[in-house]
């Protein structure tokens, strides 16, 4: 070991670290506590003492010359990488491992040679340097780590090294997709396995820059990938769903994804339930015994849109001397529901259906709920009977329930109950036969609705236009169609559902029953109570409304003109009415509800996380399509409008073919506009994706002369 030097001096070969890297040099003068070093490259260097690191040497003759002293710097450094390449430096680790918490250059050497050379200490040294994962260089000694610290680190420089490589060929793949998705430049093509390409990064990073695409569409303030986000999306513009942009420009998400609903967690598609199959058939089977239920014999029919297939509501009336007598049979799915079991979990986080304009997510698996529970004509089912008594004008005078098994007489459809109430009773229309029902019906409704509307309600007829989708992917057409008012059929509908709600609750405040109660707390303006159908009104009106909750306390319920509503006639769509279901037929079997006050806020937790996953996709999915009607339109078609809102910035007008509501800026209007004024619009600049459109250009009705579409 004679060749070691502890303090070098002229002629002596020393190594430092200059960054990360190790540079070998000679001495060539000294002066105090610097030295003076010539490097292999002929440039001299001053450095400080305490920078030379601890395994100096050999130590040659300083007369020697320059050239010489290069020579031999070139030898040492040759001789060092050789071995360095000879040493395997994780079974030295095992050897030390155990053994001693640290120790110099020196002694690893030491462990394969009795009396190595300078040269096989430095090479030690190099390979201790670089393998941080098991060593830390602390001068003169390096640390050995334990293995559980060395897994710890290995899996920290696995990480560190794929962040490095994404950033490095993810950024430009990145910024290549970003100009496919502006539609400056086709998608290169993907190289084959074993292939390269200067347009893809290697088929690891594409794997790991997808998957943070794909965390980033459904998570976008997720705050565990921030840092990387924000490093490897660097010079790309701030754009909303800029991920799910760059999946579509990728084609690793199909055209028209729908990413609100993959971000809810919400399964689509009828096979959800097959986890729990058996839970689905004992409720089946159930269904088919009729769980040992009095048969009633009421000419119960429902009304519902020709599409719908859960039909959880119908209804039998009569007039007498006093008024309407009024029977609303409700699906009753929970008769053997079983809370806290498999299938009740995956409900209650389902919360509600969904109904899209491409498809339909039924809360229930479709065999219960738009077949073994569903009140389908000529089919016996069982069913919560809400018998109510109504006066001529409308009061609520008493009210019952009873649970029975039903037989419906038929299934209706709003259009043919509609041509009926409007006098057309032709033999082949299916509501023809039930006229005087339907008669009767909208009389009491009409009543409902006046009385109602004494106490505050606020009713707003708007039309919601049917999206029709055809074709597919790229080629998929968005048909917007505005069929014919069914108003007086719907108002039978809704007016027998909320007497329906509204006696349920005060049958359960009777019997001190806990239900989860819908709540709107606000006081309107007596002005406001009516009906209206004019889009301005109903602009000033939202702005005083506030959002109905479900709560375990009962409430009024401001624009519904009752004091309190419990939402209960829609078992098979809303998780919310199953569990008053269930509350209520519990307590008319047992004599109690299955949830005192306090289980029933707990389980209200739950649901309202659910609900709030989930009321994104109802509110945004129809709109997005919406957005693509228009652009698919194109920018040169007018839309009329009507003018609810203005200041002296913006102007925001209402389309009531398309049921959409624009802002835009006051300039483009006609000087002369107030609420109420219709106009024409031209729209333009669509981003379906971003919820984005303008109006181009706004014209007086009068003056605008092109059609509407």
């Amino acid at each position: 070991m004679a060749d070691l030097v502890r303090y070098p001096q002229c002629g002596c070969i020393v190594e430092y670290l200059e960054g990360n890297t190790i540079q070998i040099a000679v001495v060539i003068g000294e002066n105090g506590e610097r030295l003076r070093l010539l490097l292999p490259s002929r440039r001299e260097v001053t450095l400080s003492k305490n920078r030379i690191l601890p395994w100096a040497g050999p130590r040659y003759s300083e007369e020697k010359s320059r050239d010489e002293f290069i020579a031999l710097l070139e030898q040492h450094k040759n001789r060092r990488d050789e071995l360095q390449e000879t040493i395997n430096i994780l079974d030295v680790w095992e050897m030390a491992q155990g053994e001693l918490g640290q120790a110099q250059a020196q002694w690893f050497a030491e462990l394969l040679e009795s009396d190595p050379s300078v040269d096989l200490v430095a090479a030690h040294a190099h390979a201790l340097l670089l393998c941080k994962t098991h060593f830390r260089f602390q001068p003169p000694f390096f640390q050995i780590f334990t293995a559980e610290e060395s897994q710890k680190r290995l899996a920290e420089q696995k990480i560190r090294l794929e962040r490095e490589a994404l950033l490095a060929g993810g950024r430009n793949f990145l910024q290549m997709l970003w100009e496919v998705a502006l539609g400056r430049r086709k998608l290169p093509p993907e190289p084959k396995a074993g292939e390269s390409s200067s347009d893809w990064p290697p088929q690891d990073v594409c794997e790991r820059l997808e998957a943070l695409l794909r965390t980033r569409m459904l998570a976008p303030y997720d705050n565990d990938n921030e840092s990387l986000w924000l490093q490897v999306s660097r010079g790309l513009p701030d754009a909303p769903q800029l991920p799910l942009q760059l999946l579509l420009a990728w084609n690793k998400v199909p055209v028209h994804y729908n990413v609100w609903l993959h971000a809810s967690g919400y399964a689509s598609g009828d096979s959800w339930w097959h986890e729990v199959k058996q839970d689905v058939e004992k409720l089946v089977q159930k269904a088919h015994e009729g769980f040992d239920l009095p048969p009633s014999a009421l000419p119960l029919i429902s009304i519902d849109s020709a599409t719908t297939k859960d039909i959880d509501d119908a209804f039998a009336i009569e007039e007498t001397a006093q008024g309407f007598l009024v029977t609303v049979a409700l699906s009753c799915p929970i008769l053997a529901w079983e809370f806290e079991s498999g299938l009740d979990k995956l409900v209650l986080e389902r919360g509600t259906s969904l109904y899209l304009p491409e498809m339909t997510c039924h809360m229930l698996p479709e065999c219960l709920g738009t077949d073994s529970y569903s009140l389908l004509q000529e089919k016996e089912r069982p069913a919560l009977l809400v018998r109510l008594s109504i006066d001529h004008e409308g009061t609520l005078l008493d009210f019952d329930l009873s649970l029975a098994r039903v037989f419906l007489a038929a299934n209706l459809h709003y259009e043919d109950c509609e041509q009926v109430l409007n006098g057309d009773v032709s033999p082949d229309n299916p509501a023809s036969a039930y006229a005087k029902s339907l008669q009767c019906a909208l009389k009491m409704a009409q009543a409902r609705q006046a009385e109602r509307i004494r106490h505050g309600a606020v009713v707003m007829e708007r039309e919601e236009p049917v999206l029709r989708l055809e074709g597919e992917g790229a080629e998929t057409r968005v048909l917007l169609e505005v069929k014919e008012p069914t108003n007086q059929s719907q108002l039978v509908v809704s007016e027998c559902m909320i007497a329906a709600s509204h006696a349920c609750a005060k049958w359960a405040a009777k019997h001190g029953l806990a239900l989860l109660h819908r709540v709107q707390k606000v006081n309107l303006p007596q002005e406001y109570a009516g009906v209206w159908r004019e889009p301005e009104r109903i602009a000033r009106i939202m702005h005083s409304l506030v959002p109905s909750v479900l709560d375990i306390h009962p409430g009024p319920h401001a624009a519904l003109g009752v004091d309190d509503y419990v939402p209960v006639t829609s078992p098979l769509r809303r998780y919310a009415d199953l569990v008053n279901m269930a509350q209520v037929a519990a307590f008319l079997r047992y004599g109690h509800g299955l949830f005192d006050q306090e289980a029933l806020e707990r389980l209200l937790a739950r649901l309202d996380q659910a609900l709030e996953r989930v009321a994104p996709v109802q509110r945004m999915r129809p709109r997005y399509w919406k957005l693509v009607y228009f652009r698919q339109q194109g920018d040169k078609v007018f839309y009329s409008a009507v003018i609810t809102e203005e200041n002296d910035s913006f102007v925001t007008v209402n389309l009531p073919q398309q049921a959409m509501i624009i802002r835009a800026k006051r300039q483009l209007f006609d000087d002369r506009l107030y609420p109420g004024m219709p106009v024409r619009v031209r729209i333009g600049k669509v981003q379906p994706l971003w919820n984005e459109l303008q109006i181009l250009e706004a014209q007086p009705l009068e003056s605008c002369l092109d059609a509407v579409p």
